[in-house]
């Protein structure tokens, strides 16, 4: 989220500095946009995965700073607690072999955690939510010793004024109140960042808007919480909830939510950055020395970095991302919407779903803005993180459908026109796309396999419902390691 912090505070005359400087950056950035200053021939992906950092049973163990010494590497970070790690593959350009090469790069590059992992008598685990997470695991003890992290917690409630409530009704019901923003760290995902060009920003930001829900159902993998079975994906619910700076009163009034899916298509990307200087006051007022006007005038590029940082509190499930690499100012869709695991291969197959489908829909001869009631794909989105794979989703044509059905009969057929696009070998886009296709004909997916495991070691060995998550973990971090598709897992 940004560079190491010292213990500061924040006086209303830093928060009015950083609201100027913000407002300059914003207008540099219009002014280069409107002087055609960005890369447009680089097409790139980046991936960012979390982990967990857990034991034999899967309980989460609070030894990332040990475990970040032994790995030794600039690609490996930090995350919010103290169980979290993050890696960050490299950009790869979209063409040819590029999904089997970020799945050898996680691969090897796991290989590597996992190693050093056992030195210390820990495991790395891809999941959404551990099933094992319980209170004691997530309190403001817990947060990672980077300064950055307990500020954020702090300016996240002094915000807000008091303790966040948490609420979530699944198929069961978990409610209540929490002292710090640490329980956010139960929520471990994959993002996913496409460079695209400014003139093709929109189109692609609105696709990725309009396929959110077929990702977040096909990819769901976080049912458990708190032991608890809630959302097929609850890690939704739980990270707009816990990062909510809003009281009741606010919520009540229509203020806007800093974790949300967004209220409407956008014509440009300055629409986006526009929204989050009108709407969203700072969290972190930290203001550097650049000068971007004297940048610019110069014929320099400009980093804008109290812009940047503001953007990244403001966490849109689908987030536009200004950057500078090379010297050469872009642009980035961050796709935030899917959880980390089952595997790596799982990982990577929805990785060529969203790149392809995200170009099969943004190249649509009508766009889909114009097909698609935003308000339709803003509760498809909820639908998805309610039901998994389960969920009936809305599609421009043939309406409300289940979601192996739009999957099968209008997503996919996209998604391999969009890879056929980006020019991916045949053979790797048949190879990624058909893990999502088995998904979808079978109906499993991470969630639907913890939930169906969980139900089997209780109804065959009697355990209560700790002992089943324990051994539903154990057998879940088996079929990771063995890199298999979730949709082949047997049950326990």
């Amino acid at each position: 989220m940004g560079r190491d912090l010292d213990d500061l505070g924040f006086t209303r005359e830093d928060r009015q500095r950083y609201r100027e400087k913000v407002k300059r950056d914003l207008e540099v950035l219009r002014r280069m946009l409107d002087d055609d200053w960005f890369e447009r021939r680089r097409k790139l992906i980046g991936v960012e995965v979390e982990f967990y950092v857990v034991d034999d049973d899967g309980i989460p163990m609070m030894i990332n700073e040990s475990l970040l010494e032994r790995l030794e590497s600039a690609d490996f970070q930090t995350e919010l607690a103290q169980f979290n790690i993050e890696f960050n593959l490299a950009p790869h350009k979209l063409s040819d072999r590029v999904f089997a090469e970020i799945e050898e790069e996680l691969e090897s590059s796991f290989g590597h955690a996992h190693r050093r992992a056992r030195e210390l008598d820990a495991h790395v685990m891809m999941i959404g939510i551990l099933p094992t997470v319980e209170d004691l695991h997530v309190t403001i003890q817990s947060l990672s010793h980077n300064r950055r992290y307990h500020l954020l917690n702090e300016q996240v409630l002094e915000a807000r004024g008091e303790d966040v409530q948490l609420d979530i009704a699944g198929e069961e019901r978990l409610s209540l109140h929490v002292p710090s923003i640490a329980l956010e760290a139960a929520a471990t995902s994959v993002q996913l960042h496409l460079q695209v060009s400014a003139q093709g920003f929109a189109r692609t930001y609105n696709a990725a808007q309009a396929i959110s829900a077929a990702q977040v159902a096909m990819g769901a993998n976080s049912p458990f919480l708190l032991g608890k079975q809630l959302w097929q994906e609850t890690r939704i619910a739980l990270f707009e909830q816990i990062i909510d700076t809003r009281t009741e009163e606010l919520a009540a009034q229509g203020v806007r939510p800093r974790v949300w899916f967004g209220d409407g298509w956008i014509d440009s990307v300055m629409d986006l950055f526009d929204e989050n200087v009108r709407y969203f006051p700072a969290l972190l007022p930290i203001v550097e020395d650049e000068d971007p006007e004297a940048l610019l005038a110069e014929g320099s590029v400009p980093h804008l970095p109290e812009l940047t940082l503001h953007n990244g509190t403001i966490w849109r499930w689908n987030r536009p991302v200004y950057g500078v690499a090379r010297g050469k100012p872009h642009l980035r869709v961050e796709n935030r919407v899917l959880p980390a695991g089952p595997t790596m291969v799982d990982t990577v197959a929805n990785a060529a779903f969203y790149v392809g489908l995200v170009r099969g829909v943004a190249e649509l001869d009508e766009p889909i803005e114009r097909q698609l009631p935003f308000e339709l794909a803003a509760r498809s989105f909820r639908e998805a993180a309610r039901n998994g794979i389960g969920a009936e989703l809305y599609w421009p044509g043939p309406g409300i459908l289940p979601a192996t059905t739009v999957v099968l009969d209008h997503l996919l057929p996209l998604a391999h026109r969009g890879l056929d696009a980006w020019r991916i070998d045949p053979a790797h886009r048949e190879h990624y796309l058909g893990i999502i296709e088995q998904r979808a004909r079978l109906g499993r997916n991470g969630a639907w396999w913890q939930v169906a495991a969980h139900d089997r070691v209780r109804e065959r060995h009697g355990l209560d419902r700790r002992e089943a998550l324990v051994e539903v973990t154990r057998h879940y971090m088996a079929g990771m390691r063995a890199n298999a598709p979730v949709h082949t897992w047997e049950l326990p």
